[in-house]
């Protein structure tokens, strides 16, 4: 073995391994950089307490001057225009608003102490896409009790904007979750009253939301007569950034609230550019292993005399390999290493910066980052070894 080694020091060339060396930590940390970047803000893109939820468009359709004085097209979603849209390649799932057809008023307060009350409506989406926990989110006929979910940025606005210039006191969430709701339901001859509770607060959907059971139950009761065809529509969708998404909305005439679709190309810019340096880190360790396979074979040709000579004296071929085969696992397990130190500092910097932004995010773990390099790790240990192994044999063989 000691003859080996020596054999091995007197060809390599310090500055061909540095440069494989330095390569493959490049692409290595890149590698695990961009994978470890995607995890830690795809939550503020993608997930339900996010700043955005690209993968759902609301539609509704446009209302023109004729709409407002009686004479235009309806504006509501039929049956057929539905079902045209959940046959779209783009369309993952569809849904419809549900309106409360009768009028409503609640009154507010605290401990039996009616605070405020004001006119409202309801509105109910299919529970699949309702972006709250779901345990408390039901209703049976006969309860007298429902549970009701708002938007986030009704706070925000009764917070900055009303109580400041009112000189009232902010109120939080769980606040809110204590506030005692008197509802009024009157049609169809009846006038009737039931107990409501916020539940929680939604990003997704900017309307009063009531569960899907209730709000067909209560139709039925209070406005039996009334029309029954959705104004608006909720749409999940494969790819937010697809052209036809856009051309059919337009084609038909349809408008979109709010920016989802930017938000949406935003999500998918995120994973294709993530992808894409991803690709870029893959190809330079690659090249990086590449280079490293040629000095060791350069290595093993220029020794190929003399290890055939200790070949020939009892040497065998794992122990003349094992030196080569030791110096790549070697050269790998450190690269490794220091692109998981590397990873470490460069991520602490950049969440840094990213929970001054958002301060709601949680940081995650870096497993799969550290997993995906003792995977790459050992795929390429294994070639290398296998390879070299082969080498030495061939050159027993002949």
């Amino acid at each position: 073995m000691k003859l080996v080694w020596k054999l091995l020091r007197r060809h390599i060339s310090l500055p061909q391994f540095a440069g494989f060396f330095f390569a493959n930590l490049l692409g290595m940390l890149i590698v695990l950089l961009s994978l470890q970047f995607y995890r830690d803000v795809k939550p503020i893109f993608s997930e339900d307490d996010g700043f955005i939820r690209p993968d759902f468009l609301i539609l509704s359709k446009r209302i023109s001057t004729l709409n407002t004085i009686g004479l235009g097209s309806v504006n509501t979603f039929s049956d057929r225009e539905i079902d045209e849209l959940k046959s779209q390649p783009f369309a993952k799932n569809v849904g419809a608003f549900t309106a409360s057809q009768y009028k409503v008023s609640c009154s507010m307060g605290i401990e039996g102490v009616a605070q405020i009350g004001t006119e409202m409506f309801f509105e109910s989406v299919p529970d699949a896409f309702v972006d709250v926990d779901l345990k408390k989110w039901h209703f049976s006929e006969g309860d007298d009790f429902v549970p009701i979910i708002v938007p986030k940025t009704y706070l925000a606005i009764y917070n900055f904007g009303f109580a400041q210039s009112q000189n009232l006191p902010k109120i939080s969430e769980g606040v809110v979750g204590m506030v005692e709701m008197t509802i009024s339901m009157r049609g169809n001859g009846l006038n009737e009253y039931i107990k409501g509770r916020v539940i929680g607060f939604s990003t997704r959907l900017n309307t009063i939301l009531a569960p899907e059971n209730f709000i067909r139950w209560s139709n039925e009761r209070y406005a039996p007569d009334s029309d029954k065809e959705p104004s608006r529509i909720i749409l999940e969708v494969n790819n937010p950034a697809d052209d036809a998404i856009v051309n059919y909305i337009n084609d038909k005439g349809y408008e979109m609230e709010d920016d989802k679709l930017d938000a949406g190309r935003m999500t998918f810019f995120l994973r294709l550019v993530s992808g894409i340096v991803m690709l870029v880190g893959l190809l330079i360790s690659l090249l990086s292993f590449y280079i490293l396979m040629l000095s060791i074979y350069l290595l093993v040709e220029k020794n190929t005399e003399k290890m055939r000579t200790l070949l020939l004296i009892g040497y065998s071929p794992a122990k003349v390999a094992m030196p080569y085969q030791l110096l790549t696992i070697g050269m790998n397990a450190a690269v490794l290493i220091l692109a998981i130190c590397g990873l470490v500092i460069v991520r602490s910097l950049y969440m840094q910066k990213l929970l001054t932004v958002f301060p709601q995010m949680q940081c995650g773990s870096i497993l799969s980052a550290i997993l995906l390099g003792l995977v790459l790790f050992v795929i390429v240990s294994l070639v290398n070894v296998i390879i070299i192994r082969h080498r030495i044999n061939q050159i027993w063989k002949n």
